[in-house]
C-alpha cells in the first residue's frame, strides 16, 4: 500500500520504519528541517524511552483512558520496547523508578536510531513540508495535501502530537485535521506542568523533599504525592506537583475551581504525627525559651518556610519560644502539617510536557488506532486523549500505538 505518516516524532518514525519495513510505500512528512525535535529534549535530553515495568502495573500510571491502550500496551509491552531498541544498537539502563534511558545519557541516540529504521527500510522523509489536509472519497482517504504536493494513498497516520512544547513543531496541526475529518477533539490542556499559586514570594528555588503535597477542593483532598517539589517565581514544580497536575487538573478544570479557593496543602513533616512534631517543638522550646519563635523554627525547616508557617498560625515573628501557649504550637503543628498556598492555574500549555486531551477514543479502535469515522486513516501517540505520569510511560504510549497500526497493516 501507499502509506503517509504525518509527523516524523517518536510514533511517526516507528510507524514510518514499520511500515516500510512490511514492504509498504511509505512517505513521511516532517514540516521542520530535521526529525524528532521533541523527541530530542525529552527527559531534560536524556530521553526517558519507557518504563521497565509489566503492563498492568504501566496502565495503572496512565491517567486518561487506560482501558483504551489495554490492546496497544499489551500488543508491545515496555519490554518489548527495550528490545525494539536493543536490536537498533541502542545500548540502555534502567535506573529508579523503572525508567529506562540509553546508556549514553543522550536523547541524540534515540533519534538517530529511528531514523536510521526508516530509512534503511525505504521510507522517504520529506522535511520542510506541511501537511495541510486530508482528502477523501466515499469515506476513505484518498491523498494528503501539503504545502508543496499532493501525496495520492491508502492510508494515512496522524502522528503530529499534541500542543506542547511548540517550538518543536507541536502547535496542534493534527487537531485541526482530525476535526475537518469529523472527528471529535476533547478539550485540550497542559498536563505534568507547574502550577501557579499566591503567597510564594521569597520561595524561589526553593526545594523540598520527602514532603506529601495534596491539592485541596472544598476541603477535600483530590489527589496527593509524596516526594519533591520546587518553589518557583509565580508558584510550585517539581516531580510530585507534576504528577499532581495530571490527577487533578482535569477535575480542576472540569469544574472551574483553579482559583476559587483551590488549595496547595504540604505536609512539611509527614513522618511525625501531632503528637510526635508538638513533642518536638516542646523541646526545642526548653533548650531556649527566649529566642525568637522563627529562629525555634529554623532547626525544623528551611530558613524561608518559617515566615510562612508563623503567618498561617498567626503568631508573630519575634515572639519569646518560651511564652507560646498550647493552643499556639497546636497552631505550629497545623501549619506544619498542612502549609497552604492559594493555587490560580496551570501554568500554560507551553510549559506542560504532555498534553492532556485530543482526539475523543471512542471513535478509534483501540485493536489497531484506525478511525471508525474514515476508512484508512489511523492516530496515534500524543494525539489522542490518553496521558499518563512522568516515568516514561508517554513515551511508551507513542510507541505503542505506532506499533498497533504496523501490526494491523
Amino acid at each position: 500500500m501507499n502509506a503517509v505518516v504525518i509527523g516524523a516524532g517518536a510514533a511517526g518514525l516507528v510507524c514510518a520504519g514499520g511500515l516500510a519495513e512490511k514492504g509498504h510505500e511509505v512517505v513521511l512528512i516532517e514540516k521542520n528541517d530535521k526529525v524528532g525535535k521533541k523527541l530530542f529534549i525529552t527527559g531534560k535530553g536524556r530521553c526517558n524511552l519507557t518504563n521497565s515495568c509489566d503492563a498492568r502495573e504501566f496502565l495503572s500510571n496512565v491517567v486518561s483512558n487506560p482501558k483504551f491502550l489495554n490492546s496497544a500496551i499489551y500488543g508491545f509491552t515496555p519490554s518489548d520496547c527495550m528490545d525494539f531498541f536493543s536490536s537498533l544498537g541502542v545500548k540502555l539502563k534502567v535506573e529508579r523508578g523503572n525508567r529506562v534511558f540509553p546508556a549514553s545519557d543522550k536523547s541524540n541516540d534515540i533519534v538517530k536510531a529511528l531514523e536510521r529504521y526508516a530509512r534503511s527500510n525505504g521510507a522517504d522523509i520529506r522535511f520542510n513540508e506541511k501537511a495541510v489536509a486530508i482528502e477523501t472519497k466515499d469515506g476513505k482517504v484518498v491523498s494528503v495535501k501539503t504545502d508543496k504536493a499532493d501525496h495520492p494513498c491508502d492510508v494515512v497516520v496522524l502522528a503530529t502530537g499534541g500542543a506542547t512544547y511548540p517550538a518543536t513543531g507541536s502547535t496542534g496541526d493534527g487537531y485541526k485535521i482530525a476535526k475537518a475529518l469529523g472527528h471529535t477533539v476533547t478539550d485540550i490542556s497542559p498536563a505534568l506542568v507547574p502550577l501557579l499559586a499566591k503567597g510564594v514570594d521569597g520561595l524561589q528555588g526553593l526545594s523540598l523533599k520527602n514532603v506529601t503535597a495534596g491539592i485541596v477542593v472544598g476541603g477535600k483532598t483530590v489527589a496527593s504525592e509524596f516526594g519533591e517539589m520546587l518553589f518557583t517565581h509565580n508558584g510550585v514544580s517539581g516531580p510530585i506537583i507534576l504528577t499532581l497536575s495530571s490527577l487533578a487538573g482535569k477535575y480542576c478544570d472540569k469544574n472551574g475551581v483553579f482559583g476559587k479557593g483551590t488549595l496547595l496543602s504540604i505536609d512539611l513533616k509527614p513522618a511525625l504525627d501531632d503528637a510526635t512534631l508538638d513533642a518536638r517543638i516542646q523541646r526545642e522550646i526548653a533548650a531556649a525559651p527566649k529566642a525568637a519563635v522563627k529562629t525555634l523554627l529554623f532547626n525544623l525547616m528551611p530558613r524561608s518556610l518559617a515566615p510562612k508557617v508563623l503567618a498561617q498560625a498567626r503568631i508573630a515573628e519575634e515572639t519569646k519560644a518560651g511564652s507560646l501557649s498550647a493552643k499556639q504550637r497546636s497552631e505550629i503543628v497545623r501549619a506544619v502539617k498542612s502549609l497552604t498556598f492559594a493555587l490560580t492555574a496551570k501554568d500554560r500549555i507551553d510549559f506542560g510536557i504532555i498534553t492532556q486531551g485530543g482526539v475523543d477514543v471512542k471513535e478509534i479502535s483501540p485493536k489497531d488506532m484506525s478511525s471508525k469515522k474514515v476508512s484508512g486513516l489511523y492516530v496515534v501517540g500524543e494525539l489522542l486523549d490518553v496521558d499518563a505520569l512522568t516515568g516514561g510511560f508517554n513515551l511508551q504510549i507513542a510507541f505503542a500505538t505506532a506499533m498497533a497500526v504496523v501490526r494491523a497493516l
